[in-house]
């Protein structure tokens, strides 16, 4: 079955946490169809479901999966289409009904509302890869602006039965298959800018609105710079919108760049709204044609997020980012790319496979097949399958198209296995006779039998640094390089332009791990991850630094003050770690009653003079008055 139309006609009482709509859903059956299912909140109710015949359809809820299945009076044959009108109301307000356990994605407010496409606030079918046209009118009280997809209609007051006082009607149509079912609405302040010939609207909360202009600036400079790469984009309008905190750090639809109050400062956040924005080519136009393919999404916008920051930040910006992208590639590093379909689309697995591991393949292809090549593939598969959903097998032939050779042991390499190298090298100099300089014969030895990949080997030498392509086949790789200057070091990789394993991937890979325990609240699995890193490590500072956050939460006050002792007493790695182990044995301290020792620790996190997320500013606070910490929390 396909959705091919969406006509919703929804509204507001905010005050309630309340919306009800009315949708007319145009469907096409694949094949013969005799049973439709759809996703819907769960804290949604139907109240009336008829066909186009206007006789009533049974639905049966399973709040397992969000998911409404009803059968089709008479059925319906392959290729025909009907619709299927839902009327439904329900209230929005806590994550307890969300399709994803705890995460609000669907929320009605007085302040702000969001309905994004993932809250399923409407019926879904396939969710990711059904591309639909849409009408959706939302009526909201006069204070509120919405904002949404497409073309945008404004009408008012309202007449409509139950619609709030002083209420008006925003219709926003999208007549591009695509996913145009987000909408926003709430009090914000609208800045706009045509700079580049971009219809640029940001819409920030009063509190932020001083930094719209900055905003509208970074966000012109990342889509032209994503327009040289890729070409148009769908439209020429974007819309930043600010998201309430508690829900996802950032989101996007057609038009639609969203990102979290918390996420919008003076220091402009250039890599999120870098990577919010590039959606706009990667999932609005260009679509995954399977779960499988969602890398095509979440793995090409990330990748196109390293690039600008390339261009911003130069090498070492790009360095940063692939470490990175290589921790999350490798920290659940037990489900092939290409059979992820089996993992929850907001699992840290699905997340960080998807993403880091997809943004990986793209830079280890990039070096692979050469800049201009790998260019030609993005711009082409963007052209080609712009409007359209596509599949891995699609940008694969794409790219050996462009490369003109068969890519098979590459994408199979990185997309049906799991593991990457870890690099050794041995060798061996030897003096040529008459001055001829020096010949160095050794091999590079990895673990994984089957890996097959380029990488570059690096000797720096008493003059001119020489640089070699190895061809890495199997296990051990020889090679043999003549040089003229005594050879005094050797480096594999030394660009990172490989997936690889090593020591410090291996320890930030458990932290990463932990942290994800974290949020799911289990915080016994999350001391085992970074015990494990503290094994890599044991005089990592940023290990003993989360070890001390677990025991924090659990109020465990001692043994939470030990090992924030044991995280200034370690690396140093990163530097924040010190400032804020300080600021933390404060809060302990003034919440064990011992002032005295509290403000001296608060007095040595100032002498740091590092304001990493704030730290100074709470600790010259906390000068001022105790620390007291709120009940459950």
């Amino acid at each position: 079955m396909r959705v091919d139309d969406y006509q919703i006609d929804a509204e507001l009482l905010p005050q309630n946490h309340k919306l009800t709509a009315h949708a007319v859903v145009k469907i096409t059956a694949l094949e013969d169809l005799s049973v439709a299912t759809f996703q819907l909140n769960n804290s949604l109710r139907i109240t009336k479901l008829m066909d186009a015949a206007n006789k009533p359809l049974n639905p049966e809820r399973n709040t397992q999966d969000s998911s409404v299945r009803f059968a089709l009076n008479g059925g319906l044959a392959k290729n025909a289409s009907t619709s299927i009108t839902f009327d439904y109301e329900g209230t929005l307000e806590s994550p307890d009904d969300s399709p994803v356990q705890g995460l609000k994605l669907a929320y009605v407010g007085p302040e702000s509302t969001y309905l994004l496409y993932s809250g399923f606030w409407f019926p879904v079918n396939a969710y990711g890869i059904n591309r639909f046209t849409s009408t959706i009118s939302l009526t909201v009280p006069a204070h509120m602006v919405a904002i949404g997809s497409g073309k945008e209609t404004l009408a008012g007051p309202s007449a409509k039965k139950n619609a709030p006082a002083n209420s008006k009607t925003y219709t926003f149509t999208w007549d591009k298959p695509s996913f145009p079912g987000t909408i926003i609405a709430g009090d914000f302040q609208e800045y706009k800018s045509d700079d580049a010939g971009i219809d640029m609207h940001i819409f920030f909360k009063p509190f932020h609105q001083k930094l719209a202009a900055e905003y509208a600036a970074t966000a012109v400079k990342e889509f032209t710079y994503y327009v040289t790469q890729y070409g148009n984009a769908p439209s020429t309008t974007l819309r930043i919108v600010e998201l309430p905190d508690d829900t996802v750090p950032s989101a996007w639809a057609p038009d639609l760049a969203m990102l979290s109050g918390r996420a919008i400062t003076e220091k402009i956040n250039y890599r999120l709204l870098a990577n919010t924005i590039a959606h706009q080519w990667w999932g609005t136009s260009v679509s995954p044609a399977a779960k499988d393919d969602w890398w095509i999404n979440d793995g090409f916008a990330r990748y196109s997020e390293a690039r600008y920051v390339e261009s911003a930040a130069g090498e070492a910006g790009l360095e940063e980012m692939v470490k990175d992208m290589s921790v999350g590639a490798l920290a659940y590093d037990t489900v092939p790319l290409s059979t992820t379909a089996k993992l929850d689309y907001f699992s840290p697995e699905f997340q960080s496979v998807v993403t880091d591991k997809g943004a990986m393949i793209l830079h280890m292809l990039r070096w692979l097949v050469g800049e201009p090549k790998y260019l030609k593939t993005m711009r082409d598969f963007a052209t080609k399958f712009g409007g359209k959903s596509a599949s891995t097998a699609d940008f694969q032939a794409l790219a050996e198209e462009n490369y003109g050779q068969q890519l098979t042991w590459f994408f199979s390499q990185w997309l049906d296995s799991t593991g990457a190298p870890e690099f050794k090298t041995k060798y061996t100099v030897y003096r040529l006779g008459n001055n001829k300089g020096f010949r160095v014969v050794g091999q590079i030895d990895q673990d994984l039998d089957l890996f097959r990949m380029p990488v570059e080997l690096k000797i720096d030498t008493d003059g001119k640094t020489e640089q070699k392509r190895i061809e890495v086949v199997g296990t051990n790789s020889p090679f043999t390089i003549e040089t003229f200057g005594r050879p005094r070091r050797i480096s594999v990789d030394p660009d990172n332009r490989v997936l690889t394993n090593s020591k410090e991937i291996k320890l930030r890979s458990s932290i990463l791990r932990g942290q994800g325990l974290i949020q799911q609240g289990d915080l016994a699995g999350a001391l085992g991850e970074f015990n494990k890193a503290l094994e890599v490590s044991k005089n990592s500072s940023l290990s003993h630094y989360r070890i001390a956050e677990v025991f924090y939460l659990q109020r465990n006050y001692q043994a939470a003050a030990n090992a924030y002792r044991e995280s200034l007493n370690g690396d140093g790695e990163p530097r924040w770690t010190e400032v804020w182990s300080h600021l933390q044995l404060g809060k302990i301290f003034d919440t064990t009653g011992q002032r005295e020792r509290a403000v001296n620790e608060y007095r040595q996190a100032i002498q740091t003079n590092d304001n990493t997320s704030g730290a100074l500013d709470e600790a010259r606070k906390y000068m001022q008055k105790a620390f007291e910490r709120e009940k459950g929390n």
